[in-house]
């Protein structure tokens, strides 16, 4: 039986030198009572490195893991290979995509992640049709949910499975956000995967003023966007397939 292990989660922290002084003051007074950090992307403000900088300051000093896929504003400059540079310089393993194992308290863990991507939900979906560009859209996110399934292959074995994307792979999270724009928030063919495999919990944010809690068939998807939230971290416990929020 696998031991407990106590996770805190965020998305959307928007990191940038003004905001770092809070930011470094949430994760050190959250620090001590978790094992691992799960960042559901938009590190940074705008994507540009003085950001990303401001993030690895405090990362740098931390003693837990932290692993961390991007958003949609950490792409927005377009310099996405400096930030996961400065990022993993400070210790933050940056899923983009990929996979992250490691033990904590004797249980193995596993962590997927990636961005995930735009693409909408029944009766408002983006098809594979129409101009190269709108075709192009729909290839990106087939790689997205290609990743999540990668990776959940990887990760089959461990104790603890984890799915971490910026972008919604469910509506369930999605209400209280126009439902105009809910194609522009995420796609449930990010979901296909995780309602195949049942990993024991997906994390996303991006959805500013979505719900806090749903799901996926049975397995929970929790929205932890910090605008969402209202509060620095979600830190819940997973244990003997059971999560409890802390």
């Amino acid at each position: 039986m696998a031991r407990p292990i106590r996770v805190a989660a965020a998305g959307d922290i928007h990191c940038s030198p003004e905001t770092r002084d809070r930011l470094a003051a949430a994760f050190e007074r959250v620090e001590p009572a978790v094992d691992m950090f799960l960042l559901a992307g938009d590190l940074t403000t705008l994507g540009e490195p003085e950001q990303a900088d401001a993030l690895a300051d405090i990362c740098r000093g931390l003693t837990t893991r932290v692993v961390a896929v991007l958003g949609n504003h950490d792409w927005h400059a377009n310099r996405v290979d400096e930030l996961v540079e400065i990022l993993e310089a400070a210790g933050v393993t940056v899923l983009d995509p990929g996979t992250s194992t490691c033990e904590l308290n004797g249980a193995s863990v596993g962590v997927t992640g990636t961005k995930g991507f735009v693409g909408g939900f029944p009766d408002s979906q983006l098809p594979d049709f129409g101009e190269p560009i709108l075709r192009q859209v729909y290839r990106d996110t087939t790689a997205e949910v290609e990743a999540i399934t990668t990776g959940l292959d990887e990760i089959e074995g461990c104790d603890y499975r984890i799915v971490l994307l910026h972008y919604a792979p469910t509506t369930t999270t999605l209400e209280g956000e126009p439902r105009v724009i809910w194609a522009f928030l995420g796609t449930d063919r990010l979901a296909l995967p995780i309602d195949e495999h049942r990993p024991d919990v997906v994390l996303h944010g991006h959805a500013h003023r979505g719900t806090f809690r749903g799901f996926i068939g049975d397995v929970p998807v929790y929205n932890v966007a910090v605008e969402v939230m209202k509060r620095d971290f979600f830190v819940f416990e997973l244990a003997d397939g059971e999560l409890r929020q802390v």
